[in-house]
């Protein structure tokens, strides 16, 4: 049974890494692999119980005589709702944070967005955009984050030659600022949940490796551009009968809204509580606010009528991406509790032995794997150590893990979400993409990698 779960997780990996050629979604696929799995495992578990949770089963059947029934009992509550719980903890982490970001956008709190980065002058149009794209990543989902930001820049730019190279290096800026905090990235929030690293050591250690991944190819890509691009004129867009807010009530909102999710680490380091709660929190506030502000347009239950397709954006992709982590997360948990995890641990500790060898070849894995799906994968094969230096808390093996997938997931933007979306709203080919941003990607990811090595 353990190789047929096991084969069924590696099958389900497969399609996830050539969703593009089969155009079945990686969420239905994930989520179908997580309940086939736990299905069968359920079904034929007593062996597994018996062999990895001998102690816990006992103490469960305080005297009754084991059957089938009772062994499911024991799997449902005591080792898959743990496994639940940590998955759902990230689903509502993401869930709260994309609220908020619509809420913000509903609200026009971005609005002064597309005036402000506005200028002709190309290069320090690029720094702007993507300056501002690595600071906010830093806060919102990469989801969000990148569809907010990609939104800005068509507003700006009206030639689509330009909208596919600054798109992608929005791209950029949207995967390695969320690689450089806890919240701004899944694989950091998995990490966080794990008790793997603290907030701000891992921040720390990100800083200069994200930075020279971000700020490297933007650099080389501003340094070929022309003097001036050709942009639309400035004007803020047109929301119905969305909001009525005014400039103080929007910045109030914003404040409240990025404000409450930078202050989630020190909310969680004082409360010892999961970090969604904190979101959640920020998220009730900020809903507080809205309704304040908004009584008048709510209470006379005026028709919303809304000209920008940006919230139904975030939210669709949002809920395919929460989708597709409890997927990946319960599927991994299962094959982790049938010990093939273990043993695989096993193997590539004696093989390999090194972990920036296993960073490296993580990162190739993620430029066509899914980046999240790479990196839960290769965090699974160990438990946070108190005797072994790397798998410590705040060890080296998780943030080379980290900031790996991270890397692979820019090479050939097939490698993350973002990325693939991206590619959709910017109508950006592979062939494209490949011409003329991976060598740069590779380039400042080597670079970037090394430091990371030199400060890990």
């Amino acid at each position: 049974m353990t190789i047929l779960i096991t084969a069924i997780l590696i099958v389900s990996l497969l399609f996830i890494a050539t969703e593009r050629q089969t155009h079945i979604n990686k969420a239905a696929v994930a989520v179908f692999a997580c309940t086939l799995g736990w299905v069968l495992y359920i079904s034929f578990g007593a062996d597994f119980v018996e062999s990895r949770h001998m102690e816990g089963y006992q103490s469960f059947l305080a005297g009754i005589q084991p059957n089938s029934v009772v062994v499911k009992q024991y799997i449902a509550k005591h080792i898959f709702l743990p496994y639940l719980g940590q998955a759902a903890s990230i689903a509502l982490f993401l869930l709260a944070t994309m609220s908020i970001v619509n809420i913000l956008h509903t609200n026009g709190c971005f609005d002064f967005l597309a005036l402000w980065i506005r200028t002709k002058n190309s290069r320090l149009l690029l720094w702007k955009l993507t300056a501002f794209t690595f600071l906010i990543s830093a806060n919102l989902d990469n989801i969000s984050a990148i569809v907010l930001m990609l939104t800005v820049t068509n507003i700006i730019l009206p030639r689509t030659k330009d909208r596919k190279l600054y798109g992608s290096m929005v791209l950029l800026a949207v995967i390695f600022g969320g690689a450089l905090t806890v919240i701004g990235d899944p694989v950091g929030l998995v990490l966080w949940n794990k008790g793997a690293i603290t907030a701000s050591n891992y921040t720390l250690a990100m800083a200069l490796p994200c930075f020279i991944a971000w700020a490297l190819p933007t650099f080389i890509v501003s340094m070929r551009l022309p003097e001036n691009v050709d942009i639309e004129r400035p004007s803020l867009p047109y929301r119905g009968d969305d909001t009525n807010l005014k400039v103080w009530q929007r910045f109030i909102m914003f404040l409240v809204g990025i404000g409450g999710l930078w202050f989630i680490p020190t909310f969680t380091a004082i409360t010892q509580l999961p970090p969604f709660l904190g979101a959640l929190c920020t998220l009730s506030l900020l809903w507080i606010v809205n309704e304040v502000f908004n009584h008048t347009l709510f209470n006379n239950q005026k028709r919303r009528i809304s000209y920008d397709d940006t919230p139904q954006k975030m939210q669709y992709n949002s809920i395919q991406q929460i989708l597709y982590i409890i997927g990946v997360m319960l599927a991994v948990a299962v094959v982790t509790e049938t010990g093939a995890m273990h043993w695989f641990a096993e193997q590539i500790d004696t093989l390999i032995g090194n972990i920036w060898i296993i960073g490296g070849i993580t990162a190739l894995i993620s430029t066509i794997l899914d980046s999240f799906a790479s990196c839960v994968t290769m965090i699974s094969l160990h438990e946070v150590s108190s005797t072994l230096p790397y798998y410590s808390v705040n060890g080296a093996y998780w943030k080379v893990l980290s900031f790996g997938t991270a890397v692979g997931g820019s090479i050939l933007a097939i490698g993350s979400i973002s990325g693939i979306v991206m590619m959709q709203m910017q109508s950006i080919s592979l062939k494209w993409y490949f011409r003329h941003i991976t060598p740069l990607t590779l380039l400042s990811g080597i670079l970037a990698f090394v430091a990371l090595c030199i400060i890990a």
